[in-house]
Protein backbone atom coordinates (compact mmCIF):
# COMPACT_ATOMS: atom_id res chain seq x y z
CA UNK A 1 0.00 0.00 0.00
CA UNK A 2 2.67 2.00 1.08
CA UNK A 3 4.12 1.23 -2.72
CA UNK A 4 1.11 2.18 -4.45
CA UNK A 5 0.51 5.14 -2.43
CA UNK A 6 4.01 6.86 -3.55
CA UNK A 7 3.29 6.06 -6.69
CA UNK A 8 -0.05 7.50 -7.07
CA UNK A 9 1.81 10.41 -5.06
CA UNK A 10 4.38 10.47 -8.24
CA UNK A 11 1.67 10.24 -10.54
CA UNK A 12 -0.21 13.59 -9.32
CA UNK A 13 3.43 15.30 -8.79
CA UNK A 14 4.18 14.65 -13.32
CA UNK A 15 0.41 15.82 -14.03
CA UNK A 16 0.83 18.40 -12.21
CA UNK A 17 4.57 19.51 -13.84
CA UNK A 18 2.75 18.52 -17.10
CA UNK A 19 0.34 21.40 -16.64
CA UNK A 20 2.53 23.52 -15.36
CA UNK A 21 5.00 23.23 -18.52
CA UNK A 22 1.88 23.52 -20.72
CA UNK A 23 0.37 27.04 -19.09
CA UNK A 24 4.37 28.40 -19.24
CA UNK A 25 4.25 27.48 -23.35
CA UNK A 26 0.86 29.40 -23.43
CA UNK A 27 2.25 32.33 -21.84
CA UNK A 28 5.77 32.24 -23.89
CA UNK A 29 3.65 31.60 -27.22
CA UNK A 30 4.97 28.19 -27.70
CA UNK A 31 8.33 29.39 -27.13
CA UNK A 32 8.75 26.66 -24.73
CA UNK A 33 11.25 24.17 -27.51
CA UNK A 34 13.94 21.86 -27.52
CA UNK A 35 17.14 22.13 -27.91
CA UNK A 36 17.51 21.20 -31.57
CA UNK A 37 14.25 22.79 -32.27
CA UNK A 38 16.15 26.27 -31.01
CA UNK A 39 18.54 26.26 -32.87
CA UNK A 40 16.72 25.59 -36.75
CA UNK A 41 14.14 28.62 -35.41
CA UNK A 42 16.51 31.21 -34.39
CA UNK A 43 18.80 30.88 -37.55
CA UNK A 44 15.62 30.03 -39.85
CA UNK A 45 17.40 27.81 -42.55
CA UNK A 46 14.78 27.77 -44.70
CA UNK A 47 14.80 31.34 -45.61
CA UNK A 48 17.93 30.61 -47.37
CA UNK A 49 16.80 27.96 -50.36
CA UNK A 50 14.58 28.88 -53.41
CA UNK A 51 13.43 26.72 -55.99
CA UNK A 52 14.74 26.25 -59.17
CA UNK A 53 13.50 25.65 -62.87
CA UNK A 54 13.06 22.29 -62.37
CA UNK A 55 11.45 22.64 -58.56
CA UNK A 56 14.60 21.52 -56.94
CA UNK A 57 15.75 23.21 -53.80
CA UNK A 58 19.05 25.30 -54.12
CA UNK A 59 20.86 27.44 -51.96
CA UNK A 60 20.13 31.16 -52.38
CA UNK A 61 22.81 32.75 -54.58
CA UNK A 62 24.18 35.54 -52.08
CA UNK A 63 26.99 36.37 -54.43
CA UNK A 64 24.20 36.98 -57.18
CA UNK A 65 21.88 39.00 -54.75
CA UNK A 66 25.09 41.00 -53.53
CA UNK A 67 25.99 42.11 -57.32
CA UNK A 68 22.26 43.19 -57.88
CA UNK A 69 22.22 45.48 -55.02
CA UNK A 70 25.44 46.71 -56.12
CA UNK A 71 24.27 47.46 -59.64
CA UNK A 72 21.19 48.95 -58.09
CA UNK A 73 23.29 51.30 -56.23
CA UNK A 74 25.90 52.07 -59.39
CA UNK A 75 22.84 53.13 -61.61
CA UNK A 76 21.46 55.76 -59.11
CA UNK A 77 24.42 57.05 -58.45
CA UNK A 78 25.84 57.11 -62.34
CA UNK A 79 22.00 59.15 -62.32
CA UNK A 80 22.72 61.42 -59.91
CA UNK A 81 26.03 62.19 -61.54
CA UNK A 82 24.71 63.13 -65.05
CA UNK A 83 22.88 66.64 -62.84
CA UNK A 84 25.39 66.95 -60.89
CA UNK A 85 29.12 66.31 -61.05
CA UNK A 86 30.72 68.00 -57.94
CA UNK A 87 30.37 65.44 -55.10
CA UNK A 88 31.55 66.06 -51.26
CA UNK A 89 34.89 63.89 -51.09
CA UNK A 90 35.81 65.16 -47.70
CA UNK A 91 33.25 64.53 -45.75
CA UNK A 92 32.92 64.70 -42.00
CA UNK A 93 30.06 62.06 -40.52
CA UNK A 94 28.61 61.48 -37.63
CA UNK A 95 26.99 58.35 -36.73
CA UNK A 96 23.88 58.51 -34.16
CA UNK A 97 22.66 55.13 -32.97
CA UNK A 98 19.86 54.80 -30.89
CA UNK A 99 20.33 52.63 -27.79
CA UNK A 100 17.29 52.92 -25.74
CA UNK A 101 15.08 50.09 -24.78
CA UNK A 102 13.79 50.02 -28.15
CA UNK A 103 16.85 48.72 -29.54
CA UNK A 104 16.36 45.56 -27.24
CA UNK A 105 13.15 44.42 -29.35
CA UNK A 106 13.37 41.16 -31.15
CA UNK A 107 11.59 41.70 -34.15
CA UNK A 108 15.30 41.78 -35.47
CA UNK A 109 17.54 38.52 -34.84
CA UNK A 110 18.49 38.34 -31.76
CA UNK A 111 17.67 42.09 -31.26
CA UNK A 112 17.54 45.58 -33.03
CA UNK A 113 20.75 46.29 -30.84
CA UNK A 114 22.85 43.60 -32.45
CA UNK A 115 21.68 43.56 -36.26
CA UNK A 116 22.39 47.68 -35.97
CA UNK A 117 25.91 46.81 -34.59
CA UNK A 118 26.63 44.49 -37.60
CA UNK A 119 25.28 46.73 -39.87
CA UNK A 120 27.18 49.78 -38.71
CA UNK A 121 30.13 48.18 -38.98
CA UNK A 122 29.93 46.86 -42.33
CA UNK A 123 29.24 50.93 -43.08
CA UNK A 124 32.06 52.23 -41.24
CA UNK A 125 34.32 49.69 -42.99
CA UNK A 126 32.83 50.65 -46.73
CA UNK A 127 32.31 54.14 -45.88
CA UNK A 128 36.31 54.22 -45.56
CA UNK A 129 36.78 52.22 -48.37
CA UNK A 130 34.77 54.78 -50.40
CA UNK A 131 35.93 57.73 -48.83
CA UNK A 132 39.44 57.68 -48.06
CA UNK A 133 39.66 61.72 -47.20
CA UNK A 134 36.74 61.66 -45.04
CA UNK A 135 36.06 61.53 -41.10
CA UNK A 136 33.55 59.53 -39.23
CA UNK A 137 32.81 59.62 -35.27
CA UNK A 138 29.76 57.63 -33.24
CA UNK A 139 27.44 59.40 -30.96
CA UNK A 140 24.95 57.33 -28.50
CA UNK A 141 21.35 58.07 -27.27
CA UNK A 142 19.81 56.39 -24.36
CA UNK A 143 18.64 57.16 -21.05
CA UNK A 144 17.24 60.29 -22.50
CA UNK A 145 21.24 61.55 -22.72
CA UNK A 146 23.48 61.76 -25.84
CA UNK A 147 26.74 60.48 -25.28
CA UNK A 148 30.01 61.32 -27.70
CA UNK A 149 31.26 57.48 -28.12
CA UNK A 150 34.37 58.35 -30.26
CA UNK A 151 35.20 61.91 -31.80
CA UNK A 152 36.27 62.21 -35.74
CA UNK A 153 39.06 59.74 -37.07
CA UNK A 154 40.28 57.79 -39.90
CA UNK A 155 40.64 54.37 -38.54
CA UNK A 156 37.35 52.32 -38.65
CA UNK A 157 39.04 49.63 -36.37
CA UNK A 158 39.25 51.90 -33.54
CA UNK A 159 35.63 53.20 -34.43
CA UNK A 160 33.86 49.41 -34.42
CA UNK A 161 35.91 48.50 -31.33
CA UNK A 162 34.42 51.14 -29.80
CA UNK A 163 31.19 50.34 -30.63
CA UNK A 164 31.52 46.32 -29.71
CA UNK A 165 32.46 47.62 -26.48
CA UNK A 166 28.97 49.78 -25.30
CA UNK A 167 26.25 47.74 -26.23
CA UNK A 168 23.77 48.46 -23.60
CA UNK A 169 20.42 49.20 -24.08
CA UNK A 170 18.13 51.49 -21.38
CA UNK A 171 15.69 54.20 -20.91
CA UNK A 172 14.50 56.45 -23.73
CA UNK A 173 15.85 58.01 -26.78
CA UNK A 174 16.34 62.21 -27.00
CA UNK A 175 16.66 63.28 -30.71
CA UNK A 176 17.55 67.06 -29.57
CA UNK A 177 20.01 66.14 -27.20
CA UNK A 178 21.70 64.33 -29.90
CA UNK A 179 21.65 66.97 -32.97
CA UNK A 180 22.88 69.30 -29.86
CA UNK A 181 25.70 67.29 -29.50
CA UNK A 182 26.74 67.12 -33.14
CA UNK A 183 26.04 70.27 -33.74
CA UNK A 184 28.16 71.51 -31.40
CA UNK A 185 30.93 69.14 -32.84
CA UNK A 186 30.40 69.80 -36.59
CA UNK A 187 30.09 73.64 -36.14
CA UNK A 188 33.80 73.76 -35.74
CA UNK A 189 34.39 71.62 -38.79
CA UNK A 190 36.15 73.71 -41.81
CA UNK A 191 33.89 75.37 -44.26
CA UNK A 192 35.14 73.00 -47.18
CA UNK A 193 34.17 69.84 -45.41
CA UNK A 194 30.59 68.36 -46.19
CA UNK A 195 28.45 68.12 -42.56
CA UNK A 196 26.49 64.98 -42.37
CA UNK A 197 24.55 62.83 -39.91
CA UNK A 198 23.81 59.36 -40.24
CA UNK A 199 20.90 58.71 -37.44
CA UNK A 200 19.94 54.74 -37.03
CA UNK A 201 16.38 54.98 -34.91
CA UNK A 202 14.81 52.14 -33.22
CA UNK A 203 12.50 54.06 -31.13
CA UNK A 204 8.86 55.81 -31.92
CA UNK A 205 9.22 58.89 -29.75
CA UNK A 206 11.61 61.10 -28.83
CA UNK A 207 11.85 62.44 -25.36
CA UNK A 208 13.29 66.36 -25.56
CA UNK A 209 13.95 68.90 -23.08
CA UNK A 210 13.62 71.69 -25.53
CA UNK A 211 11.82 72.70 -28.81
CA UNK A 212 13.17 70.31 -31.54
CA UNK A 213 12.14 72.34 -34.13
CA UNK A 214 14.67 75.33 -33.38
CA UNK A 215 17.66 72.63 -33.10
CA UNK A 216 16.29 71.59 -36.61
CA UNK A 217 16.72 74.93 -37.54
CA UNK A 218 20.02 75.44 -36.38
CA UNK A 219 21.13 72.44 -38.15
CA UNK A 220 19.79 73.21 -41.40
CA UNK A 221 21.93 77.24 -40.64
CA UNK A 222 25.18 74.98 -40.09
CA UNK A 223 24.47 73.41 -43.42
CA UNK A 224 24.31 69.74 -41.58
CA UNK A 225 22.59 67.06 -44.08
CA UNK A 226 20.57 65.20 -41.70
CA UNK A 227 19.52 61.19 -42.77
CA UNK A 228 17.37 58.99 -40.70
CA UNK A 229 16.92 54.92 -40.95
CA UNK A 230 14.32 54.07 -39.07
CA UNK A 231 14.10 50.16 -38.08
CA UNK A 232 10.24 50.34 -36.21
CA UNK A 233 7.82 53.14 -38.50
CA UNK A 234 7.99 55.87 -40.48
CA UNK A 235 7.74 59.41 -37.37
CA UNK A 236 6.98 62.78 -38.69
CA UNK A 237 9.56 64.52 -36.48
CA UNK A 238 12.52 62.20 -38.36
CA UNK A 239 10.84 62.67 -41.87
CA UNK A 240 10.49 66.28 -40.83
CA UNK A 241 14.20 66.73 -39.90
CA UNK A 242 15.62 64.84 -43.12
CA UNK A 243 13.16 67.30 -45.79
CA UNK A 244 14.30 70.50 -43.81
CA UNK A 245 18.24 69.37 -44.12
CA UNK A 246 18.11 68.05 -47.47
CA UNK A 247 18.94 64.31 -46.27
CA UNK A 248 16.90 60.76 -46.27
CA UNK A 249 14.50 59.50 -44.59
CA UNK A 250 13.95 55.58 -44.83
CA UNK A 251 12.96 52.48 -42.62
CA UNK A 252 14.01 49.19 -43.18
CA UNK A 253 12.16 46.16 -43.29
CA UNK A 254 14.47 43.51 -42.52
CA UNK A 255 18.46 43.24 -41.61
CA UNK A 256 19.31 42.72 -45.23
CA UNK A 257 17.05 45.67 -46.09
CA UNK A 258 18.91 47.57 -43.01
CA UNK A 259 22.27 46.49 -44.59
CA UNK A 260 21.64 47.84 -48.43
CA UNK A 261 19.97 50.92 -46.76
CA UNK A 262 23.31 52.10 -45.21
CA UNK A 263 25.44 51.40 -48.35
CA UNK A 264 23.51 53.54 -49.92
CA UNK A 265 24.79 56.52 -47.75
CA UNK A 266 28.67 55.19 -48.62
CA UNK A 267 29.58 56.67 -52.06
CA UNK A 268 30.15 60.27 -51.46
CA UNK A 269 27.11 62.85 -52.19
CA UNK A 270 26.37 65.23 -54.70
CA UNK A 271 27.59 68.48 -53.45
CA UNK A 272 24.62 70.68 -52.78
CA UNK A 273 24.38 73.72 -55.22
CA UNK A 274 23.39 76.10 -52.89
CA UNK A 275 27.11 75.01 -50.77
CA UNK A 276 29.07 74.13 -53.50
CA UNK A 277 32.22 76.28 -53.08
CA UNK A 278 35.41 75.70 -54.57
CA UNK A 279 38.14 75.62 -52.24
CA UNK A 280 41.72 75.19 -52.11
CA UNK A 281 42.94 72.91 -49.17
CA UNK A 282 46.38 72.93 -47.77
CA UNK A 283 47.56 68.79 -47.74
CA UNK A 284 50.70 67.82 -45.66
CA UNK A 285 52.17 64.00 -46.92
CA UNK A 286 54.01 62.82 -44.19
CA UNK A 287 56.74 59.69 -44.10
CA UNK A 288 56.47 56.86 -42.50
CA UNK A 289 58.57 56.88 -39.00
CA UNK A 290 60.75 53.89 -38.48
CA UNK A 291 60.43 50.75 -36.66
CA UNK A 292 62.60 51.32 -33.79
CA UNK A 293 61.93 54.79 -33.27
CA UNK A 294 60.45 55.85 -30.10
CA UNK A 295 57.99 58.91 -29.94
CA UNK A 296 55.56 60.96 -28.44
CA UNK A 297 52.30 60.21 -30.06
CA UNK A 298 50.29 63.38 -30.43
CA UNK A 299 46.73 61.63 -30.88
CA UNK A 300 47.09 59.31 -28.00
CA UNK A 301 49.73 61.60 -25.76
CA UNK A 302 51.60 58.81 -24.86
CA UNK A 303 55.33 57.14 -26.42
CA UNK A 304 55.11 54.47 -28.72
CA UNK A 305 57.59 52.60 -30.73
CA UNK A 306 58.36 52.30 -34.26
CA UNK A 307 55.13 53.05 -37.11
CA UNK A 308 53.56 55.99 -37.03
CA UNK A 309 53.54 59.05 -39.54
CA UNK A 310 55.23 62.32 -39.22
CA UNK A 311 54.20 65.56 -39.96
CA UNK A 312 55.52 67.56 -42.50
CA UNK A 313 55.47 70.95 -41.21
CA UNK A 314 55.42 70.77 -36.94
CA UNK A 315 57.21 67.28 -36.97
CA UNK A 316 54.80 65.57 -34.80
CA UNK A 317 54.11 61.74 -35.06
CA UNK A 318 50.70 60.60 -35.74
CA UNK A 319 49.26 56.78 -35.96
CA UNK A 320 47.15 56.85 -38.87
CA UNK A 321 45.90 58.80 -42.03
CA UNK A 322 43.99 60.86 -43.26
CA UNK A 323 43.84 63.13 -40.00
CA UNK A 324 44.36 66.82 -39.32
CA UNK A 325 47.66 66.99 -37.04
CA UNK A 326 46.75 68.30 -33.70
CA UNK A 327 50.07 70.45 -33.17
CA UNK A 328 49.87 72.28 -36.28
CA UNK A 329 46.39 71.64 -37.76
CA UNK A 330 47.79 70.85 -41.30
CA UNK A 331 45.58 68.00 -42.98
CA UNK A 332 47.49 64.66 -43.11
CA UNK A 333 47.14 62.37 -46.17
CA UNK A 334 48.73 59.80 -48.07
CA UNK A 335 48.78 59.88 -52.25
CA UNK A 336 46.69 56.36 -52.56
CA UNK A 337 43.57 58.35 -50.95
CA UNK A 338 44.02 61.11 -53.49
CA UNK A 339 44.31 58.50 -56.07
CA UNK A 340 41.12 56.27 -54.77
CA UNK A 341 39.13 59.72 -54.54
CA UNK A 342 39.64 60.24 -58.08
CA UNK A 343 37.49 57.78 -59.58
CA UNK A 344 34.20 59.32 -58.05
CA UNK A 345 35.07 62.55 -60.06
CA UNK A 346 35.04 60.44 -63.07
CA UNK A 347 33.70 57.25 -63.07
CA UNK A 348 33.50 54.44 -65.28
CA UNK A 349 30.51 54.22 -67.43
CA UNK A 350 28.22 50.88 -65.71
CA UNK A 351 28.52 47.72 -67.55
CA UNK A 352 25.83 46.13 -69.05
CA UNK A 353 24.40 42.80 -68.27
CA UNK A 354 24.58 39.47 -70.21
CA UNK A 355 21.75 37.60 -70.06
CA UNK A 356 22.45 33.61 -69.40
CA UNK A 357 19.01 32.54 -70.91
CA UNK A 358 20.52 33.22 -74.52
CA UNK A 359 20.03 30.34 -77.20
CA UNK A 360 23.14 27.71 -77.40
CA UNK A 361 24.56 29.26 -80.33
CA UNK A 362 24.53 33.22 -79.24
CA UNK A 363 25.88 31.93 -76.11
CA UNK A 364 28.63 29.64 -77.79
CA UNK A 365 29.80 33.32 -79.28
CA UNK A 366 30.81 34.40 -76.46
CA UNK A 367 33.52 34.83 -74.85
CA UNK A 368 34.79 31.68 -72.22
CA UNK A 369 36.78 33.74 -69.86
CA UNK A 370 36.78 36.75 -67.83
CA UNK A 371 39.02 39.65 -69.78
CA UNK A 372 39.70 40.90 -66.41
CA UNK A 373 40.81 37.96 -64.45
CA UNK A 374 40.98 35.28 -67.33
CA UNK A 375 38.68 33.14 -64.86
CA UNK A 376 36.15 30.66 -66.80
CA UNK A 377 32.50 32.45 -67.04
CA UNK A 378 31.47 29.10 -68.35
CA UNK A 379 29.90 26.70 -65.84
CA UNK A 380 28.15 23.63 -66.94
CA UNK A 381 28.31 22.77 -70.76
CA UNK A 382 27.83 25.50 -72.65
CA UNK A 383 25.46 27.77 -70.09
CA UNK A 384 27.42 30.78 -69.06
CA UNK A 385 27.66 32.69 -65.23
CA UNK A 386 26.09 35.71 -64.71
CA UNK A 387 28.59 38.33 -65.90
CA UNK A 388 28.88 41.70 -67.71
CA UNK A 389 30.19 43.43 -70.82
CA UNK A 390 31.66 46.89 -71.48
CA UNK A 391 29.31 48.53 -73.84
CA UNK A 392 32.50 50.70 -75.39
CA UNK A 393 34.84 48.13 -75.81
CA UNK A 394 32.66 45.11 -75.43
CA UNK A 395 35.07 42.62 -73.60
CA UNK A 396 33.15 40.57 -71.33
CA UNK A 397 33.82 40.71 -67.32
CA UNK A 398 33.03 38.31 -64.27
CA UNK A 399 30.94 40.16 -61.21
CA UNK A 400 33.58 40.50 -59.04
CA UNK A 401 35.83 42.30 -61.44
CA UNK A 402 32.92 44.63 -62.28
CA UNK A 403 32.57 45.73 -58.51
CA UNK A 404 36.48 46.21 -58.18
CA UNK A 405 36.44 48.26 -61.94
CA UNK A 406 34.31 50.75 -60.87
CA UNK A 407 35.29 50.75 -57.19
CA UNK A 408 38.75 51.08 -57.72
CA UNK A 409 39.77 52.12 -61.38
CA UNK A 410 39.48 54.92 -63.46
CA UNK A 411 39.32 53.40 -66.83
CA UNK A 412 38.10 50.23 -68.25
CA UNK A 413 40.62 47.39 -68.58
CA UNK A 414 39.09 46.46 -71.91
CA UNK A 415 39.42 50.09 -73.01
CA UNK A 416 42.33 51.26 -72.15
CA UNK A 417 44.04 48.16 -74.29
CA UNK A 418 42.50 48.89 -77.35
CA UNK A 419 43.78 52.78 -76.88
CA UNK A 420 47.09 51.06 -76.54
CA UNK A 421 46.97 48.89 -78.95
CA UNK A 422 45.56 52.06 -81.46
CA UNK A 423 48.86 54.61 -80.46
Amino acid sequence: MTYDGGGGRKRDERMENDVEEDEEEEETGGRGLQAWERVYADERSWEDLQEDESGLLRPIDTKTIAHAQYRRRLLQRSTHGASRIQKGLIRYLYVVIDLSRAASETDYRPSRMAVVAKCAGTFIREFFDQNPLSHIGLVTIKDGVSQCLTELGGSPDSQIKALMGKLECSGDASLQNALDLVHGYLSQVPSYGHREVLILYSSLNTCDPGDIMETIKQCKKAKIRCSVVGLSAEIYICKHLSEETGGLYTVALDESHLKELLLEYAPPPPAIAEYAIANLIKMGFPQRGAEGAISICSCHKEAKVGGGYTCPRCKARVCELPLECRICGLTLVSSPHLARSYHHLFPVTPFNEVSHTLPIRLQQKLPQTCFGCQQSIISHGSKSNPHVSCPKCNQHFCLDCDIYIHESLHNCPGCESQRQQST
